[in-house]
């Protein structure tokens, strides 16, 4: 070995880190010492922060409204079901419920239940159980000599599309009453003057005093 080709070991120097040359570098802004205070902090969150004015966020409108009871189907309409039919993927002689939808490919994700639409044409008679139609869906079926079969009701469940709610469900029931306490008003008020009537027309009684003056 000669004195020229001594070197270092290979990582024994390094070169300086450059800080603070620009974001990128890798090294800009704080040079990598981070920061102090509440954003050295796990957990909190700055964004739209806008030192203490009212953010953007808050400023604008809200617009629109989210249900979260809104319930989701799957639609199936009447003219893939006669091209299921056609293409030997439906038995017209079996009732089709969402089972026969799956089986046939007309259905992957049911969510709460299969709804039947009327869009295209239905010629084969056909029994379909679904959860709910429109009522041209069932119109169609049955005039192809079919029929749609829906769940009905549980016994005394009652219906909030007819019921109402809030307000017009409030507005609905006081009109009710107020209808019914005027009839029955005026039923005790016929009433009331049919036994008037009749004890004017009844004759009177002969008292005691009558009864002495005829035997005279």
């Amino acid at each position: 070995m000669r004195l020229n080709e001594l070197r270092d070991t290979a990582g024994a120097r390094t070169r300086r880190k450059r800080l603070g040359r620009g974001a990128g570098s890798g090294k800009g802004g704080t040079s990598g010492r981070g920061h102090k205070g509440q954003k050295s902090r796990s957990g909190v969150s700055l964004a739209g922060f806008e030192g203490g004015q009212m953010p953007l966020y808050r400023r604008l409108p809200k617009r629109g409204f989210h249900n979260p009871f809104r319930k989701k189907y799957a639609e199936v309409n009447l003219g893939r079901l006669q091209k299921a039919i056609d293409a030997g993927k439906l038995d017209a002689k079996k009732p089709v419920d969402e089972k026969a939808l799956r089986a046939a490919g007309l259905v992957n994700n049911s969510w709460d239940g299969v709804r039947l639409l009327a869009k295209g044409e239905i010629k084969a008679k056909l029994t379909i159980e679904v959860v709910g139609a429109s009522k041209t869906a069932v119109a169609a079926v049955e005039k192809a000599g079919g029929a749609v079969i829906l769940p009905r009701a549980a016994p005394g469940a009652k219906d909030e599309k007819a019921e109402g709610k809030g307000k017009a469900a409030k507005g609905k029931a006081a009109k009710e009453k107020a209808a019914k306490e005027k009839a029955a008003k005026e039923k005790a008020a016929k009433e009331k003057a049919a036994g008037e009537k009749s004890a004017k027309e009844k004759p009177a009684l002969p008292t005691a005093a009558d009864k002495g003056e005829n035997d005279r």
